[in-house]
């Protein structure tokens, strides 16, 4: 039996407005390992795993304040430590959220602590097969009816 309304299963991918496409590559590529898809004059398309992030030229600044994106990364406090490093300023005392230079608030969140899951296949492609999650996370993800509770 059809249900009444589709339901949300995953994000395919998020786009974001940048200033300048050639920009935002070596501003995102400083941080991140990623294989770029395409790209032309106004736009470029990063992979992340089965997602991907879509960069969108535009001439409008603009600065989010409580409106952000998750990324999901294996390694979050060397990333952390990095950045930290670099001298990048945080804009959270609670998360690990950023703004990048167009003014897009990225939060950085670490897989094994999430009810995200991957694929098994994916996390080998990735190289990450020995990604595990937490207890908490793997408690949610049982609560959610997605896994067995181990």
């Amino acid at each position: 039996m059809p249900r009444e309304k589709p339901r949300l299963v995953g994000i395919n991918h998020v786009a974001l407005e940048v200033g300048d496409i050639d920009a935002a590559l070596a501003f995102y590529g400083r941080w991140f390992t990623f294989e770029l898809r395409s790209r032309s004059e106004n736009a470029a398309f990063i992979d992340m795993a089965d997602q991907f992030l879509a960069l969108s030229r535009t001439d409008t600044p603009h600065r989010d304040a409580a409106r952000h994106f998750g990324l999901v990364v294996d390694d979050r406090e060397g990333l952390r430590a990095r950045m930290e490093a670099a001298g990048v300023e945080f804009v959270s005392d609670k998360r690990f959220d950023f703004l990048d230079p167009w003014g897009n608030r990225v939060e950085i969140v670490a897989y094994p602590d999430i009810r995200f899951l991957k694929t098994p296949e994916t996390l080998a492609a990735l190289d990450s097969a020995e990604l595990g999650k937490t207890d908490a996370a793997r408690e949610e993800i049982a609560r959610a009816g997605f896994a067995e509770k181990d």
